[in-house]
């Protein structure tokens, strides 16, 4: 996660909202690290253990913005949302 405490909070909500997790940051981590080999596989990206420098950006890319993307999104949503509830 992200090393901004309110940033990885913000994450650690939306991931709780979109029912990815339930019980703590500590379970977003490990879910984590636990996703992405799984989306790797669903996309056909050899991801392993460790290194990774062989992977092209198209690769890489496949991987995080599949995981992130859902997330991202809805980030991007709520701090729209709290922005406007300040205007």
């Amino acid at each position: 996660m992200a090393r901004n405490p309110k940033l990885d909070s913000l994450k650690y909500e939306v991931a709780e909202e979109l029912g990815l997790i339930n019980s703590g940051p500590e379970e977003y981590k490990q879910f984590l690290k636990d996703y992405k080999y799984e989306v790797a596989n669903e996309v056909g990206v050899n991801l392993k253990k460790g290194y990774n420098g062989d992977l092209t950006t198209k690769e890489a890319g496949q991987v995080g913005g599949r995981i992130g993307g859902k997330i991202g999104g809805n980030m991007v949503k709520k701090l729209i949302e709290q922005a406007e509830s300040q205007m």
